[in-house]
């Protein structure tokens, strides 16, 4: 049964004089004044499939703790690992008891269970209770969107159908040890491989002769995965593996119907594929297509944020899409009214957010001052601002960029290394609650 948290930590647990150590010490001080974050915590580790008996593990406490220290140091499970091994002061952060010294892969399996929904929670919890005890200021708010990247390289159409032929191959060489039905097949995934490098490196004439190659063979690999289903399905003993195992192969199956869909009408067709319509990624397809100019592209989800004075992120959303800035700028005070019950005096954004429509919104909840940084095409009459305030808040806006870049520096927000979505949610959440909680400490002790 694994324990919420340490009943008692060891003597030989001590933080060392370092500036850092000492700053380890007073998080953990702030952390112990919310112990209901670790029965949220606990929920998430609360399954019918869990079983009593055997090893306890690491206790919920000690889990949550590994979350917040890998997303403030950036390490890796496998430096993790060895600095809660090796550092006195990360041991009696993570409160770890004598004997412990977890792994790469029981990291790994611990801190992906705590949930996005969970983290959000917690955020919530303490953002709210830092403005009751007045803390944080909501008298200011300044709003802004950016990209977190998801981890993959750059999409090719060659490269999408070659992962297509390598990973239903390898289910289909896999489905003997997980269904009990050996599967034989005309390996195709030699012959892929060459084809997606050959295409990588041709020009334009000679792509549009090797992709008709590209395309059969594919075609060859989805013929053999629909018999592969079929033979499962009738000569399986164990119907609950042969179920997963075609649940899974169906569903890789069905991505790489779209990458040919979108090949097809790209290469062929040349037509102008939408964004929306784009399967980027086999293994995280959740990605997002995000265009800011003709050169600059992304591959991830537009989140939109929202800081204080004291640069804490009392905001954040997780786009689907690609919306347009504009609207994004009513649910942020939304959003602020229903979780804080209150309305910020001055609210400032950049000028993708302007709109008439988004003042009267901002002034009829109670916001006094509502100032864009790039007008667009609205005058300061119309944001009902003098020429002094207008530059006040601008300059006051600009500080939402630099909490932007140490969240992307500082705590990993570049790039959601995390799989799946719910994987992407929680890396986004768990970064902004890191930096939040360090950016607490930092305010309390200077």
């Amino acid at each position: 049964m694994r324990e919420t948290r340490n009943a008692q930590t060891s003597i030989f647990d001590f933080y060392t004089k370092h500036e850092l150590s000492q700053q380890f010490k007073q998080l953990s001080e702030l952390l112990d004044e919310y112990p209901q974050i670790l029965s949220w915590v606990a929920q998430d580790f609360d399954k019918a499939n869990m079983v009593s008996t055997g090893a306890c593990g690491l206790s919920i406490e000690s889990i949550f703790r590994c979350v917040l220290l890998k997303q403030i140091t950036g390490l890796s499970y496998k430096k993790l690992a060895f600095h809660l091994s090796d550092s006195p002061t990360y041991r009696a952060f993570v409160r770890l008891k004598t004997q412990q010294s977890p792994s790469k892969s029981s990291l790994q399996a611990t801190v992906r269970r705590v949930q996005p929904e969970t983290l959000q929670q917690i955020h919530h919890l303490l953002m709210s209770d830092w403005i009751d005890q007045g803390t944080l200021s909501l008298d200011a708010l300044r709003i802004d969107s950016t990209v977190v990247d998801s981890n993959i390289a750059p999409p090719l159409d060659s490269q999408l159908l070659n992962d297509g032929v390598r990973v239903l191959s390898r289910l289909m060489t896999k489905s003997k040890n997980m269904t009990g039905v050996k599967i034989r097949f005309v390996d195709q995934r030699k012959l892929s491989k060459s084809l997606a490098f050959r295409l990588f490196h041709a020009k334009k004439p000679e792509k549009i002769a090797l992709y008709p190659k590209m395309l059969h063979c594919v075609q060859i690999t989805l013929r053999q995965v629909s018999k592969a289903i079929d033979k499962v399905r009738l000569e399986a003993i164990d119907g609950t593996q042969a179920e997963q195992w075609v649940q899974e192969i169906e569903h890789y199956r069905s991505l790489l119907l779209k990458v040919i869909d979108q090949t097809q009408r790209r290469v062929f067709n040349g037509e102008r594929v939408p964004a929306a319509e784009k399967i980027v990624s086999l293994f995280e397809p959740h990605t997002d297509i995000i265009v800011k100019t003709f050169r600059d592209v992304q591959y991830g989800h537009k989140i939109n944020l929202a800081t204080e004075r004291h640069g804490f992120v009392t905001y954040l959303k997780i786009e689907d899409g690609n919306p347009a800035d504009v609207s994004l700028y009513v649910p942020v005070l939304d959003r602020c009214q229903k979780d804080y019950e209150r309305t910020p005096d001055a609210v400032v954004a950049d000028g993708c957010y302007a709109s008439q429509a988004n003042i009267q919104h901002a002034r009829a909840l109670g916001a006094k001052r509502t100032v864009f940084n790039k007008p667009a095409g609205l005058g300061l009459h119309d944001m009902g601002v003098k020429k002094k305030t207008f530059d006040a808040l601008r300059d006051f806006r600009a500080g939402v960029e630099g909490n932007i870049s140490e969240l992307k520096r500082a705590f990993g927000l570049s790039k959601a290394t995390w799989k799946g979505h719910g994987g992407f949610m929680a890396y986004v959440w768990s970064s902004v609650l890191s930096y939040n909680l360090i950016r607490r400490v930092r305010f309390s002790s200077g």
